[in-house]
């Protein structure tokens, strides 16, 4: 299974991984051989607390390397959807009742964050822009009711 993440998801999933192996990883080392060095292991806190940390390390590496690995990394510069809202689109909305004018970028799960406009592409309000264009009416079903929105603008940046 291919797992869609734009160009810049995909370079931050490498500096994570990055830092995760020249960084988290030799710390974690680190505080483990400076554990077994003040003696006894079963009750010493300080070891018990590094391996955790090296457990959950390796653990992040192995999922950020699949992630990377099954990505199908999308440039939204390159895209030609002819208008049509599609992965990477940034999505310039009118909301119907309120008038307030809200952008959206589709993402992968990993780059998803709302406070920056960064919608995940299987959230309601992704799934209800996805294969529209400028000038249609998207409904979306939020925990308020409905909300219709107008699709001002779509740009692939």
């Amino acid at each position: 299974m291919t797992y869609p993440i734009t160009k810049r998801g995909a370079e931050m999933l490498k500096t994570e991984l990055h830092k995760l192996k020249t960084v988290e990883r030799p710390a974690v080392i680190q505080a483990i051989a400076e554990a077994r060095a003040q003696g006894d292991l079963s009750e010493n806190a300080d070891y018990d607390a590094a391996k955790e940390r090296q457990g959950f390390i390796e653990g992040r590496i192995a999922e950020v390397e699949g992630k990377l690995s099954a990505a199908q990394v999308i440039d939204p510069s390159t895209l030609d959807a002819g208008g049509r809202v599609v992965f990477g689109s940034t999505v310039d909305l009118s909301d119907e009742d309120s008038g307030n004018e809200v952008t959206y970028q589709i993402v992968g799960e990993d780059e998803a964050d709302l406070k920056l406009g960064l919608v995940n592409f299987s959230s309601p309000i992704a799934r209800a822009l996805i294969g529209k264009e400028e000038g249609d009416t998207a409904e979306v079903q939020a925990p308020g009711g409905t909300r219709r929105f107008e699709i001002v603008a779509v740009r692939y940046i």
